[in-house]
């Protein structure tokens, strides 16, 4: 990995030096656009709707637009903003870990310590550990402020850019505000359909289909060399049928016996039972001679 950023954990007169890099990355099968008719590749071309001229990307400045009036910001007047000189990652403040609510994360990094002596890296990582704490941060990066959470993951301090408060919208929908009555039964039903599907998370049990069937019909079109049906690679399911309507503890009933019969162990065939020799008829023992 490449760090993309450098920088230091500041909180009181603590400083911890740190690398930051990319914690996570996309898998997804790139596409791009071509002509049906002849395969040519789509190309988007920068003009200007003043001169219609095609503009080099050194050219290219942002700007802001309010409806009426459009302000040229430059590369220069960006740099001159000071938050985006700032090269520390400010702990504000240090919250219960179960207050960070994940909806508000963002983009994740993990840090590095970038100093000889890691000691003041491994303080504060067993601190938040110990503590149970989460230190909510301030830092600037690729020409944002950012609000970020600062938590331990394994061995390693991790940061994580969050929304702010006013990017997180409100669910606001009027189903919600009806009232609705819930049998005891209901609920005991519900509660077992969940125990049936209890398990510890292990992330590598999933896959992403979609992408691994993208990749199989991408190599199988290439080896033929034309077009494929879809369902000659991946062959017809056939469609389930019924609009037939349960209620809900109908529903529920079903789902726990399904998911118990799919979990259940298979049971081995029972192992058919040896046919018993007789056991061959003893001798009777020879009678002693009597003494003469």
């Amino acid at each position: 990995m490449r760090s993309i950023w450098k920088g230091a954990i500041t909180f009181g007169l603590v400083n911890v030096p740190v690398k930051v890099y990319t914690a996570t990355e996309d898998h997804d099968v790139s596409l791009h656009q071509v002509h049906d008719k002849d395969g040519g590749r789509i190309r988007y071309r920068r003009v200007c709707e003043i001169d219609g001229e095609v503009v080099e990307y050194a050219n290219i400045a942002k700007a802001y637009d309010d409806g009426e009036r459009t302000v040229v910001l430059t590369d220069a007047d960006m740099a001159s903003l000071p938050a985006e000189k700032s090269r520390e990652i400010d702990v504000v403040e240090f919250v219960p870990t179960e207050q960070v609510d994940p909806i508000m994360f963002e983009k994740s990094y993990y840090l590095e310590p970038d100093s000889r002596s890691v000691k003041a890296y491994a303080l504060l990582r067993r601190t938040l550990e110990e503590s149970d704490r989460t230190a909510i941060v301030k830092f600037a990066l690729r020409q944002k402020t950012r609000l970020g959470a600062l938590r331990v993951r394994g061995d390693v301090l991790m940061l994580q850019s969050l929304l702010w408060d006013d990017e997180v919208r409100e669910a606001r929908f009027p189903a919600l505000d009806e009232k609705v009555s819930i049998s005891a039964k209901e609920l005991e039903m519900s509660q077992a359909l969940v125990k049936s599907f209890e398990s510890d998370f292990s992330p590598e049990k999933f896959t992403d289909d979609y992408q691994d069937q993208l990749k199989e019909l991408i190599e199988a079109k290439l080896e033929k060399g034309d077009a494929l049906d879809t369902a000659e690679t991946f062959g017809e399911s056939a469609e389930e049928g019924g609009g037939e309507v349960l209620d809900l503890m109908e529903a529920l009933r079903r789902s726990v016996e399904k998911n118990r019969s799919q979990s259940a162990p298979a049971k081995k065939p029972a192992a058919k039972k040896a046919t018993a020799a007789k056991p061959a008829a003893k001798k009777a023992p020879a009678k002693k001679k009597a003494s003469a």
